[in-house]
């Protein structure tokens, strides 16, 4: 960490100090964008664990912050008092643009619907998916240049997880970027750069036209689907599933913004997120390559654990609930911080520490808990597996040679830009 990074941090810590607790809003995208709500996380487990914040932002309002360890387990596994509809996120969705999706729903419905496309992450179609995964980790990897500044974001964990994306969908080669972009879209806020404006009206009728696209483009691809014989992937399956087959264009876009998010951003950041850490803490890269095989299984989980790609999820209390000391009243927001229990040093050791070595490296939070617990997390270890073991047949060193630029989101932890050099190959 140079100067200016360790001078922002002290400056953050002295603010979520001297912040009156009342005046905390954990969910403020700024102190993601410049990586800051450590300290406001750290006080927030110290001296109110479930805490009421206001937001500036008119469609979040007022929420509960649940920032323990234990108190989000609580949460995120009593499905029948916190309900994941209407949404997941903090900002209510809008009336006239409601996308329903599995994952923000209760059962019955979430269930029938996530079983229907289960199928495409059970164990005998992940040992189908290693050796394409494999050979395109290896592709992309031979294709980086030796010695020169580039950008690892873009040239290795978008690429990756956006050729794995759109072979769960059977999509179009050609036009794989553009499940990039949608997925960038649709978690984007008005300010982050992706749009002609900041703004807000301006900006979110350039979002709703770009995923207007997005359906557009998948309505054809399931009209072919839905009149073929059925296949294993993820719009055939939607196509013939039977509680799937009737959506409507906005559910089904609801559910494409799902599979393509959750497929792309987080293990995109993930794998981002490791080559940041492994950089930061070069006793452990040195502990890595001593013995790859052990070692790459654990360094997976704790990156995963480390990152948190998803800061939060929302629920919303479907009766009065007493925890922490705290009222959560029927129909308040609530936001379980993965990212905050991830670093509960009251459960989990050393947490504010990057550590591969970690006894039970796989406790972490952010693949939930629950009926909602993360249906594609064996494919995500299984992409972070892969390209670390043909990164260290290949490189000895990926040097960092700058910051990285963060997204601009409370929601989605990730990364922009990494500029990184490799100095040699194997």
């Amino acid at each position: 960490m140079d100067d200016a990074s360790i001078d922002l941090q002290r400056a953050a810590r002295d603010a979520a100090y001297s912040m009156p607790l009342d005046q905390i809003d954990p969910a403020d995208p700024e102190l993601f964008r410049t990586d800051t709500m450590w300290p406001y996380f750290e006080r927030l487990r110290k001296e109110d664990p479930v805490h009421w914040a206001e937001s500036e932002f008119e469609d979040v309002g007022g929420y509960w912050s649940v920032t323990r360890y234990n108190d989000i387990m609580a949460i995120d596994t009593n499905h029948q008092v916190f309900s994941s509809d209407p949404t997941i996120v903090l900002p209510d969705p809008a009336e006239d643009f409601n996308l329903p999706m599995f994952i923000a729903m209760d059962p019955p419905k979430h269930d029938v619907q996530r079983k229907t496309v289960s199928p495409i992450v059970a164990p005998q179609h992940l040992a189908y998916m290693e050796p394409i995964i494999r050979e395109r980790a290896a592709a992309i990897l031979d294709s980086l240049p030796i010695g020169e500044q580039f950008d690892w974001v873009d040239k290795v964990s978008i690429e990756l997880t956006t050729m794995t994306l759109a072979t769960l969908f059977d999509f179009p080669w050609e036009d794989r970027r553009k499940l990039t972009r949608w997925s960038d879209v649709a978690t984007a806020g008005p300010d982050s750069g992706l749009f002609s404006s900041t703004d807000p009206e301006v900006a979110e009728q350039e979002r709703r036209q770009e995923l207007f696209e997005c359906v557009d483009y998948f309505m054809r691809l399931w009209n072919e689907r839905v009149n073929a014989p059925p296949r294993p992937d993820l719009i055939s399956m939607l196509a013939h599933g039977e509680s799937t087959r009737n959506m409507d264009r906005m559910e089904y876009l609801g559910n494409l913004i799902l599979l393509i998010v959750g497929g792309n951003d987080t293990t995109r950041n993930t794998i981002t997120g490791s080559v940041i850490a492994l950089n930061q803490n070069p006793d452990q890269d040195r502990i890595l390559r001593a013995d790859p095989e052990k070692m790459i299984p654990a360094m997976v989980s704790e990156t995963i654990r480390w990152q948190t790609p998803l800061a939060y999820m929302r629920r919303t209390a479907l009766a009065d609930y007493e925890i922490g000391g705290k009222t959560i009243r029927k129909g308040d927001k609530v936001a379980m911080w993965y990212v905050s229990g991830n670093r509960d040093d009251e459960v989990i050791e050393r947490p504010n520490d990057y550590w591969i070595e970690r006894p039970r490296v796989r406790q972490h939070l952010s693949f939930g808990f629950g009926i909602h617990r993360c249906v594609g997390n064996r494919l995500a270890e299984l992409q972070l597996k892969i390209i670390w073991e043909e990164i260290l047949a290949r490189f000895p060193r990926i040097e960092v040679m700058g910051p990285p630029r963060r997204v601009n989101s409370s929601f989605v932890k990730g990364y922009e830009y990494l500029p990184v050099i490799i100095p040699e190959r194997n």
